[in-house]
């Protein structure tokens, strides 16, 4: 006589395993306790934009790459992407997204600019300068972190001149008479 509460209480677990609990939305995915599956989601790249303002390349980045998988690989996405990676310390991986990014769309003045950016950290401040000059005329000098960042990389350059190992020691300040000196150099 055991057996029939067992088999009673299997059929009530197997008919509760049947009803819909609301875990689950229509097309099959899971969503998390107190979201409204009918509702609208916000996009994935002004998620991962608040991110980034917030200081969190990691989540924002796995934001960027849901908002690819939504609305695919355009010029905003490929940027974003390659911002985040930047952010995250990954040059190599931010100078290859931005490169692809400005080859969908080379007057795209963000991934100009930040792929600048990547060029002066990874110690290449002369291309740096180029990007950053076509990032300037692109954005006709409306925005001053564009504006500061081609001074930044100006100056760079144009110190590596004359702040070069070879041009220490060459000049020499020699007294010749009371009061005289000549400035002497290895030319």
């Amino acid at each position: 006589m055991r057996a029939k509460p067992s088999i009673a209480l299997l059929l009530t677990l197997a008919l509760a395993a049947c009803q819909s609990t609301g875990g689950v939305s229509r097309d099959g995915r899971n969503t998390p306790y107190g979201v409204d599956a009918r509702g609208d989601s916000v996009d994935g790249l002004t998620v991962g934009h608040r991110l980034m303002a917030a200081g969190e390349p990691e989540l924002a980045l796995k934001a960027y790459l849901r908002a690819a998988s939504e609305t695919g690989i355009t010029v905003d996405v490929l940027s974003a992407i390659g911002s985040a990676n930047l952010a995250l310390g990954r040059l190599g991986q931010a100078e290859q997204l931005l490169r692809r990014a400005l080859e969908v769309d080379p007057t795209f003045v963000p991934a100009i600019n930040n792929l600048g950016v990547v060029l002066m950290e990874r110690g290449k401040a002369g291309e740096a300068r180029v990007v950053f000059q076509q990032a300037f005329a692109q954005d006709s000098g409306q925005t001053d972190s564009i504006r500061e960042n081609l001074k930044l990389a100006i100056a760079r350059t144009e110190s590596t001149v004359y702040d070069s190992p070879e041009a220490e020691g060459e000049f020499r300040l020699v007294r010749r008479e009371k009061g005289k000196y000549v400035l002497l150099t290895q030319l």
